[in-house]
């Protein structure tokens, strides 16, 4: 029998991602996700160019020391909005609008009371923080008064992550990337009208940059329920159903539990990365340089795997919850195959203009120019596998297996990538630096291949009966 003759008509207002040709689906749904995330790299491109142009190296400093706090907390909030997704995700596989609501008010309750709580606290705490960050002296009051505005509109900035997840659960990626439009037009316009006080606006300087994403944010939010009421989609509250606001403590605690590893994913990548770099920097100016420019590269890169990933597990989670696992097997090979072409095509454009690319962050003439591409040569391919590796996870945690995904990334990441750098460097030099990649990836995948087709994901379960 069909598809659409197998399943009951969906509810208005969502794509129904447990019928229809797989492939082409996902990939409809994934393509608005990452154009998503390249406007958000470019936001932080375009906003760091005119803090550095307009206030200089210290205001520019000091953004970058901010940037690591807010890291730490969108970490925690993206993982309680992942789970969030998924919930939706697999409410709406059922048909179970209700339960999608339930999920939502419990969700707009539990991020939305932790971001207000995180903004009070990260504005009181916010010089000791930075202390602890080792921030520069000459970077610290510009520091303190830029992290103190994005702490203020932190509340604002978690609800709109949230929503954009809940609709992604309920198979909407479109109104995300319009959000994601207006809120980058938004906040790189108003930065250098705030930081200079150009006409109306006054001169704040790196206040003014923080205040531009705060205004950005919450105007982006207005826009976000305005658009979502208007439409009558399925993730908005009316009437009795406002009492969901109230925390149900089963849903709280699956979004917590599920979520809290999903966001530690997270940390561990970034903790990895920071290890990495600190050894690169003992390799010389010009190996650092290269490093950091080649790893602008990257992360465009990774941005398909991301995209990818996020699409599959909204996709593999209606499937579950309409009981399609047929569909879930499909939806994971699709997933890994449409990656493997975006990256790949992504690594092969560099391979082909790899000169001009680096030539965007280096001298034309600079000696980083051919360590860099000699980086790119030995470590750019493993992307490939790591991305397969993350889809598969993002299939597995659409069922609630979050704790094994973890797990496999802090072996791949440490045992893996950093010990095969830190043990081979006698041997190899600095290329053992560069073919730890590699070694991490094919761990990851092997890792993740094993447990995807043998271990016991299938029998986990997101929320408790």
């Amino acid at each position: 029998m069909a598809d659409s003759e197998a399943r009951p008509a969906a509810p208005p207002q969502r794509r129904d991602l447990t019928t229809g040709p797989i492939a082409k689906t996902l990939l409809l749904f994934a393509l608005p996700t990452l154009g998503a995330n390249v406007l958000q790299s470019l936001n932080g491109s375009i906003n760091a160019i005119w803090v550095g142009n307009f206030l200089g190296e210290a205001a520019l400093a000091a953004t970058s020391n901010a940037n690591i706090v807010m890291f730490l907390m969108f970490a925690a909030v993206f993982g309680l909005a992942m789970a969030t997704t998924i919930l939706i995700g697999q409410a709406m596989g059922r048909r179970d609008v209700n339960m999608a609501r339930r999920t939502l008010g419990s969700s707009i309750g539990l991020i939305g009371a932790l971001g207000i709580v995180v903004a009070a606290i990260g504005w009181l705490t916010a010089p000791a923080l930075l202390r602890v960050l080792a921030t520069p002296p000459a970077a610290m009051p510009f520091a303190i008064a830029y992290t103190r505005v994005i702490f203020a509109g932190l509340p604002f900035t978690f609800l709109t992550v949230l929503l954009t997840s809940a609709l992604r659960g309920a198979g909407d990626s479109v109104t995300p990337l319009r959000a994601m439009i207006l809120n980058v037009a938004l906040d790189a316009g108003l930065n250098p009208f705030l930081i200079r006080g150009i006409g109306p606006f006054p001169k704040l300087g790196i206040a003014g940059s923080a205040l531009a994403t705060l205004i950005a944010g919450l105007i982006t939010l207005v826009f976000l329920l305005t658009y979502i009421y208007r439409k009558d989609l399925v993730v908005r509250l009316r009437g009795s159903e406002l009492r969901y606001l109230r925390l149900d403590r089963t849903i709280a605690k699956s979004i917590f539990v599920k979520g809290l590893p999903m966001g530690i994913q997270m940390i561990v990548l970034s903790f990895g990365m920071l290890t990495m770099i600190g050894l690169v920097n003992r390799a010389g100016v010009d190996t650092t340089a290269a490093y950091g420019a080649i790893s602008q590269l990257w992360g465009y890169v990774q941005m398909p795997a991301l995209a990818v990933g996020a699409a599959v597990s909204a996709m593999a989670a209606q499937n579950i919850g309409a009981g399609r696992w047929d569909r879930v097997e499909r939806v994971a090979w699709s997933g890994a195959g449409i990656n493997l072409l975006m990256t790949g095509a992504m690594v092969l454009l560099i391979t082909i203009v790899d000169r001009p690319l680096l030539g965007l962050f280096l001298t034309p003439n600079s000696p980083a120019v051919p360590i860099g591409q000699h980086i790119h040569l030995l470590a750019s391919w493993s992307f490939l596998l790591f991305g397969v590796s993350m889809v598969l996870m993002s299939v597995m945690r659409a069922n609630g297996a979050v704790v094994a995904p973890l797990v496999i990334l802090i072996v791949a990441m440490f045992p893996g990538r950093l010990g095969f750098a830190f043990g081979l460097m006698p041997v190899l030099g600095t290329d053992a630096l560069w073919w730890a990649f590699p070694a991490g990836s094919v761990a990851s995948f092997a890792m993740t291949l094993s447990y995807f087709r043998w271990g016991g994901w299938r029998k986990a379960r997101m929320l408790d009966a």
